[in-house]
């Protein structure tokens, strides 16, 4: 008997006179239903320090000290739908080329998976250390110094935080709702693209700006709101990730490492939820800035952030939580190899850095990134997807008119999107921006074509289109 002596008496007699073939289903619809209900969803959450050591170099100027909050490397891991699926968040202006592939190496192995089950985003603030060994390569094969893409200054930080996903492997709960929120964010982002009277751009309002005229031009398109999705053990929320489209930058060149007013907003969401663990995603902001709202003087960097943290505390109370079922998690990533800037030549990059110049560096994250794309070593783009909710995982400073766009792609779902993963890239503007200059579409500031917008779009839409609606 299939279901053993603890059967009912009624329920025997009743197996007893099905037929062989309808028993033979039954037992089989049984077997599936028990198997449903045995799977687990579960989540972990690890958190490391991530900044290097005083001495060593931030992205611009040598590390005088840390700041008042240490840079932070915060993540999860969903475990019981296929391989765990880790999304991490590190305090870094950005992980590029082969040390994104290292970096999510030593978190996949730690947790247990595969490299592209692995989403690793930075969140850009600039007081911050820089991860790109394939230019050190690049500059050391020809005896030049490494600079801030020397690997040992954040090689400690990798080490913790491998560290740190391996024993939360030890420390899984159950994951039993999702939950999803957006409020808007007042008085923070800005486009920094401002355009004259025939649409191209006239100047730009980076993320300080104390030009009056520009503070007085509109916002621009932006993406005003920040979205929390929340994942819970019953009544008790575990994790919280948000996701908010600008650069983070209120003042930076101080040598002191910090994650500047993201991070400040974060400590004061953990805060405010004791026990909860913040991870943020800067969304597609390499065209968004806080420049109408921020003149570079110090004291904005509270302000800037009490802004943030008033709207994410707005999103967490407008959160809806839902129950999720295995079936309902899902891990989609496409590997795509974006083209290069036509002007990007290598016998031209590697002349030039052999040169004394001040621009070495960025001419050798141009030839790491030209290097890669000849290898064939393409870009991940990733969605988790989580019911209704869609989480996109896309490289370099996009900007945002994608995130918007991949909204529309799809209205009938919740869609945010994180960028500044693979920070080889460098800037991606729209195809159209490429023709309307502004620094960010500069041959020295974007190591794509325009036509990554074409590969790129089609990506997210094939992404948004995977699994069950």
């Amino acid at each position: 008997m299939p279901f053993g002596g603890s059967t009912p008496r009624i329920l025997e007699i009743i197996l007893k006179r099905m037929s062989p073939r309808i028993l033979l289903t039954v037992t089989a619809l049984v077997t599936v239903l028990v198997q449903s209900a045995s799977a687990a969803l579960e989540i972990s959450r690890f958190d490391s320090d991530a900044t290097p050591a005083t001495g060593t170099l931030l992205a611009y100027d040598p590390m005088l000290g840390a700041g008042d909050l240490t840079l932070r490397c915060r993540g999860i891991i969903l475990r019981g739908s296929g391989e765990p699926i880790v999304l991490c968040s590190v305090d870094w202006i950005g992980v590029a080329n082969d040390s994104h592939d290292a970096f999510r190496d030593a978190l996949a192995a730690a947790a247990g998976t595969r490299r592209q089950r692995v989403s690793l985003h930075s969140v850009h603030q600039h007081d911050a250390p820089v991860a790109d060994s394939t230019s050190e390569r690049i500059l050391t094969e020809r005896g030049l110094p490494a600079g801030p893409f020397e690997s040992a200054i954040v090689q400690p930080a990798i080490l913790r935080a491998s560290n740190a996903v391996q024993v939360a492997t030890t420390r899984f709960q159950p994951l039993t709702h999702v939950g999803w929120g957006k409020a808007e964010v007042f008085k923070v982002a800005s486009n920094r693209r401002v355009a004259g009277p025939d649409g191209n751009v006239r100047a730009v309002r980076y993320t300080s700006c104390q030009d009056p005229a520009l503070q007085a031009a509109p916002e621009g398109v932006i993406d005003p709101d920040v979205v929390l999705v929340s994942f819970w053990n019953g009544d008790a929320a575990v994790a919280v990730l948000s996701y908010y489209a600008t650069h983070p930058q209120s003042y930076y060149r101080t040598g002191l490492a910090n994650p500047d007013f993201p991070g400040i907003a974060r400590f004061l969401r953990d805060q405010a939820l004791p026990g909860v663990m913040h991870v943020h995603f800067n969304g597609a902001g390499g065209n968004i800035g806080a420049g109408k709202y921020n003149d570079g003087a110090p004291a904005n960097r509270a302000v800037l952030a009490g802004r943030l943290a008033d709207g994410m505390e707005r999103a967490w109370k407008a959160t809806e939580r839902r129950t999720i079922r295995v079936e309902e998690i899902g891990w989609e990533v496409e590997t795509q190899v974006l083209p290069p800037a036509a002007h990007l030549k290598i016998d031209e990059l590697d002349a030039a850095i052999r040169r004394p110049t001040p621009q070495r560096f960025v001419l050798a994250s141009q030839l790491a990134f030209v290097e890669r794309v000849r290898a064939g070593k393409g870009t991940d783009v990733g969605c988790l997807r989580l019911g209704d909710i869609r989480l996109l995982h896309t490289p370099g400073e996009l900007f945002v008119e994608y995130q918007l766009a991949a909204r529309n792609m799809r209205p009938d779902l919740k869609v945010a999107m994180a960028a500044y993963g693979d920070y080889g890239t460098a800037y991606i503007g729209t195809e159209k921006a490429y023709e309307l200059g502004g620094y960010e579409t500069e041959p020295r500031s974007s190591n794509v074509s325009p036509k990554a917008q074409g590969v790129l779009m089609k990506s997210l839409q094939r992404l948004l289109e995977a699994g069950p609606r």
